[in-house]
């Protein structure tokens, strides 16, 4: 079964909003990971960290770990809270079939190391051969929260 459904990391969001953990979206290395269509689609309720089934198998690209996002910012519109930042390029190299990616923060240790936040189907597989992978983030941001 191939990286299907986009979602949120139930277990690291409860931690945030519990105040358990203290991921830190503007100022911790949150990081981007590309994973191949042989990753199956994560179990969002479940599903822990970075290195942690089933994201310790089918990582494509380098660094092995994926690239730090850049400039990352909150903003608030009409109610709606948007996350951003810039387009992430994983340069020079051949990847092959990457189907989705996982966002998560390499800073946190406790009470789980490196937690998953959002992970991101593609949709289709993206390759290229001595060249550039970029993931340009939606004009809406890389996540937005709305209330009812």
């Amino acid at each position: 079964m191939t990286f299907t459904a986009s979602g949120f990391f139930y277990l690291t969001w409860r931690d945030v909003l519990m105040n358990d953990t203290a991921v830190d979206f503007v100022a911790d290395s949150i990081k981007v990971a590309l994973f191949t269509n042989a990753m199956t689609t994560p179990n969002y309720d479940t599903n822990t960290a970075y290195a942690a089934a089933p994201w310790n198998a089918n990582e494509v690209g380098t660094p092995s770990g994926g690239i730090a996002l850049a400039s990352q910012a909150f903003s608030v519109t009409t109610g709606t809270l948007k996350f951003d930042a810039n387009d992430t390029a994983w340069g020079s190299q051949t990847i092959t079939n990457a189907r989705g990616c996982l966002i998560y923060d390499d800073t946190i240790a406790t009470p789980v190391a490196k937690p998953a936040i959002l992970g991101v189907t593609f949709g289709a597989d993206f390759s290229v051969t001595s060249g550039v992978l970029t993931i340009v983030w939606d004009a809406a941001g890389i996540f937005t929260a709305t209330p009812f």
